[in-house]
């Protein structure tokens, strides 16, 4: 169990409350930038960087082979970093994103859709998958959702 900071915060564990905080960050980033073309280049580089910058090399590289796949198989998808996570955005509102094993001290990484993913199946159907490893096999399933996904 994680611990808790203080009295007055008890219904979020730190790391709740750090992506919090990341999330608060990333909203004033983007108000300050200028352009749209600026403004996409800068959130690329933030989600390139935040990549980069994971602790445990199997998170890093699924959220690099992640990035790439969105990239190729969705690439009117915008990256940008949501709660301090890789994500993808469509007029933005995000579509999918990337939530490392380390985030949460969860057993496995998570790739996850949002409401706007078009993924409908009836009634029920899944908007998280967990993922232990990335081969060839997950990320020709990722390119299936991702292209439903973005529409």
């Amino acid at each position: 169990m994680t611990k808790k900071t203080d009295a007055t915060a008890e219904t979020f564990t730190d790391e709740e409350r750090a992506a919090m905080k990341e999330r608060a960050k990333e909203l004033r980033a983007s108000s300050r930038r200028a352009s749209a073309a600026e403004k996409a280049a800068e959130e690329e580089a933030a989600v390139v960087a935040k990549i980069a910058e994971m602790d445990d090399p199997d998170d890093r590289f699924m959220a690099e082979r992640i990035h790439a796949v969105i990239k190729e198989n969705a690439p009117h998808l915008a990256p940008k970093l949501w709660y301090g996570m890789p994500a993808y955005a469509r007029d933005g509102k995000i579509v999918c994103f990337f939530q490392p094993s380390r985030k949460f001290k969860t057993r496995y990484a998570t790739l996850g859709f949002n409401d706007p993913a078009k993924l409908d199946e009836g009634a029920m159907w899944p908007t998280a998958y967990a993922l232990t490893e990335v081969t060839a096999a997950e990320e020709a399933r990722i390119a299936e959702l991702v292209k439903r996904a973005a529409g």
